[in-house]
């Protein structure tokens, strides 16, 4: 059982969540955060919740030079009697332990884990937004912060959760997402670490996200790394095109973050009676597709976003609309779904959800 020291806040020093109307994503960020340390010998120890404050690292702690480094991303959801949920934890628990393995980390205790949020959230929920649509991000990462420039896995490394009260991702006038196709450059190669939710997988993504905003685009849309043709994911999304009435998404594999959002979705088309295929997907067939109209909706998904319907592609600067960028029946059914079950609105048959 996790031991957690806390060393809070009084509350005449503790903050408010004020214009709950303009949260704007990942800017505002509550009183405390969750910290605990890792070495060979004690192994995890020194579970705190503290003031949300700068860490003193040295200059020379191997995250600054390797990048070993991994996070997930959550939310804590309120309902409307003003009951907080979390939504699936014990899945971002385990895609933590499969990153941590693949950038040589320590794995964590999945309870161990869950307890942590659940008791940072229990004394920030105040910062949990009851407007709609809103939620309380989640941040678990970790760190390496050995003091060593050497070439080699760390020994030490610091394991914390920050939470921010935000707006959806993409909060627009628009209600759908103009993508940019980016055939030159590549997120990930087989054999390398696309699967893996690690920070240098966004950085290296920020360059045709820039593209992507020159070009009035929100989002990237990623092809395989070897013949440019096969689509991945977006930026922070894995994405889905309905054709011919079935609902598409690239088959996983090394170079696509398994998604927690997609993985819900692939499970609420089914029992919708939609038919799913996951398989390789090139972006001839879909644009293709788009043309003779037999693609009829597409749209992304993930935890910041949700379901976000996507109404252009933006592939060698010609730009094709889907289905006159209206969202469609199966992205409405599945959005409703969804939201339902991680406001409390709908039945939960899967026990998705979790009370705090």
């Amino acid at each position: 059982m996790l031991t957690i020291d806390y060393r809070l806040l009084p509350e005449e020093k503790r903050g408010t969540l004020q214009n709950t109307s303009n949260l704007g994503f990942g800017t505002k960020f509550t009183d405390h955060v969750f910290l605990m340390y890792f070495n060979e010998t004690e192994g995890w120890h020194d579970a705190q919740i503290v003031e949300n404050s700068s860490i003193n690292l040295s200059v020379s702690a191997a995250v600054f030079h390797y990048a070993q480094e991994i996070y997930e991303g959550m939310k804590a959801y309120r309902d409307r009697n003003g009951q907080v949920f979390l939504f699936r934890p014990w899945e971002n628990a385990k895609r933590f332990n499969e990153s941590a393995k693949r950038l040589c980390m320590p794995e964590l205790n999945e309870e161990d884990f869950v307890i942590a949020i659940r008791e940072l959230i229990k004394i920030e929920e105040k910062w949990v937004p009851c407007t709609e649509n809103s939620a309380l991000y989640i941040r678990p990462t970790m760190i390496a912060i050995s003091d060593n420039i050497n070439l080699v896995a760390a020994t030490e490394y610091l394991f914390f959760v920050v939470l921010s009260p935000v707006d959806p991702y993409f909060k627009t006038e628009k209600k759908y997402l103009d993508i940019y196709v980016e055939d030159k450059m590549a997120r990930s190669v087989y054999g390398g670490v696309g699967n893996a939710k690690t920070g240098g997988n966004y950085a290296a993504s920020l360059l045709s996200t820039k593209i992507a905003h020159s070009k009035s685009c929100s989002q990237v849309l990623w092809l395989d790394g070897k013949d440019r043709r096969f689509i991945e994911e977006t930026g922070v999304m894995n994405i889905f095109f309905v054709q011919n009435g079935n609902l598409l998404t690239p088959l996983l594999n090394d170079t696509i973050l398994p998604g927690i959002t997609r993985k819900s979705v692939l499970q609420l088309a089914k029992d919708n009676g939609i038919k799913t295929v996951e398989g390789k997907i090139s972006i001839e067939e879909i644009i293709e597709g788009i043309l003779d109209g037999t693609v009829t909706e597409c749209f992304g998904t993930g935890t910041a976003a949700g379901i976000a319907a996507i109404g252009t592609l933006n592939y060698k600067n010609h730009v094709y609309e889907i289905n006159r960028k209206l969202i469609g029946p199966i992205t409405e059914k599945l959005q409703y779904n969804l939201v339902g079950i991680q406001y409390n609105v709908l039945e939960d048959p899967y026990n998705w959800r979790m009370p705090l």
